[in-house]
């Protein structure tokens, strides 16, 4: 039997998102809602952001970022950057998103789209800085720019913004590609092209190195509450949502409780981690398909709380603690959490 809930907290949110923008000022910060803000739900999320001073919001699927658009109306704009077809290209310009573009015939069929729905298509321009993640190469760069100028004079489009993703592998490369995005941004504005914003950096890169947060940063990560794998603590910062459970049974094995792999739950956790429990830390043995077992403690009993991830303030591991006992980053054990596990917003 599934127990589970995933509790947010919107109240240590809107301190993230006002932590976070604090420390960006006075670039601005796009909060990432990503796959529906990484599980979290977009729209209680995009209101409580925006109670918290947010004017942007983005996502790579579109869905999440319509959802947010639809949430913020005029308050907020929103990106959406994953490469679709004309058809939700149209869906997102209709639906008041701005359009990020990393190649030309992602352009091309924006302009149709655009021209269909009879708007100027407000776009963002990506260049591949090194980490070919999408994005127009430098060598194409100027004739990309040439064309997008074309299609403002049309009124097809508007290029709002010129940005990239950076690897955020060691400061040397990061600054290469750095370079790299300054010389696009000069091509750009020489080639009559006018952004009014420039945006390279996410969670990690944008919080220790200012000089890569231009005018807008896009922070998802920290405005949740968690940090790079093996990075510092956060000042400031703590992890918005808590993973609980409670006890279905007390059997030898250990104390049973309502969740597993079909909820999100990685089975490799097994042995690996600790959760939080009444009587205080306790081994979680592990994680079958429907069910997970944790060690034993006296006087446990049916619908007892565990806490499998949280803010770590009981001594439950936080959702980085969790993929770094697995080897993945601290983004993922939230974003395997099911849809079928109720969420409660506090």
């Amino acid at each position: 039997m599934n127990t589970a809930e995933l509790r947010v907290d919107l109240g240590r949110l809107r301190r993230n998102v006002r932590a976070v923008r604090a420390r960006m000022a006075p670039a601005e910060v796009l909060v990432v809602i990503k796959d529906d803000a990484y599980a979290q739900g977009v729209e209680p999320i995009v209101d409580a952001a925006l109670d918290a001073g947010a004017v942007w919001f983005g996502g790579i699927d579109l869905a999440s970022s319509l959802r947010a658009k639809a949430e913020a109306g005029d308050r907020a704009r929103v990106l959406a950057w994953m490469t679709v077809s004309e058809e939700e290209a149209e869906a997102g310009i209709r639906g008041g998103l701005e359009l990020g573009v990393g190649d030309i015939s992602y352009l091309e069929r924006i302009a149709r789209a655009a021209r269909s729905a009879g708007v100027v298509a407000p776009v963002h321009l990506k260049i591949d800085t090194g980490l070919h993640r999408n994005g127009v190469r430098p060598e194409a760069w100027a004739e990309f720019c040439a064309a997008a100028r074309g299609w403002e004079r049309e009124s097809r489009i508007r290029v709002t913004g010129i940005w990239s993703h950076i690897a955020e592998a060691s400061d040397d490369e990061d600054d290469v590609s750095r370079a790299v995005f300054d010389d696009a941004v000069d091509a750009a504005r020489a080639a009559g092209l006018d952004p009014d914003v420039r945006h390279l950096a996410a969670s990690a890169a944008s919080w220790h190195r200012p000089e890569f947060r231009y005018d807008l940063v896009r922070v998802g990560a920290f405005c949740f509450g968690v940090r790079s794998e093996d990075g510092p603590d956060l000042p400031g910062i703590a992890p918005v949502s808590s993973l609980v459970a409670r006890v279905t049974g007390v059997v030898d094995a250990g104390v049973r409780i309502g969740i597993g792999a079909v909820d999100g739950l990685p089975s490799t956790l097994g042995g690996r981690v600790s959760v939080s429990t009444p009587a205080g830390p306790r081994e979680l043995l592990r994680v079958d398909p429907f069910e997970a077992f944790v060690a034993a403690w006296p006087g446990a009993a049916l619908d007892d709380e565990v806490v499998i991830f949280g803010s770590g303030a009981s001594g439950e591991p936080t959702p980085t603690d969790l993929g770094e006992a697995i080897g993945t980053v601290g983004e993922e054990p939230l974003l395997r959490i099911s849809p079928l596990v109720p969420r409660a917003y506090l």
